[in-house]
């Protein structure tokens, strides 16, 4: 089966850190472009951050910028979202999609794959 799983979601407490994880499984990920992507209760889906087929660019949102790092790792065929300094508004559900190009944007179009989720929260 052809899917992508999330992990590493969970519970933490303000300025603390947590790393997502997204496997591929049934197929690798080394040609497809990699993004996050997120969703608080009441709000739109919004893009994290992405990063191209070869690993070599990456693009987060301003609200994340200097706090997360995205990444991957072929050898793996993994993704991977390292969070520090989480704040009580990045609490969300966390997504991660994959699209068969050489990079995305942030808002999430055209992608070919999607994981479940994986829920981060974010409070004392």
């Amino acid at each position: 089966q052809l899917q992508l799983v999330e992990s590493g979601g969970g519970l933490v407490q303000p300025g603390g850190s947590l790393r997502l994880s997204c496997a591929a499984s049934g197929f690798s990920l080394d040609y497809y472009a990699i993004g996050w992507f997120r969703q608080a209760p009441g709000k739109e889906r919004e893009g994290v951050s992405c990063i191209s087929s070869g690993g070599g660019s990456t693009n987060y949102a301003d609200s994340v910028k200097g706090r997360f790092t995205i990444s991957r790792d072929k050898a793996k065929n993994t993704a991977y979202l390292q969070m520090n300094s989480l704040r009580p508004e990045d609490t969300a559900v966390y997504y991660c999609g994959a699209a068969h190009r050489f990079f995305i944007g942030l808002g999430g179009d055209g992608m070919d794959y999607w994981g479940k989720g994986t829920l981060v929260t974010v409070s004392s």
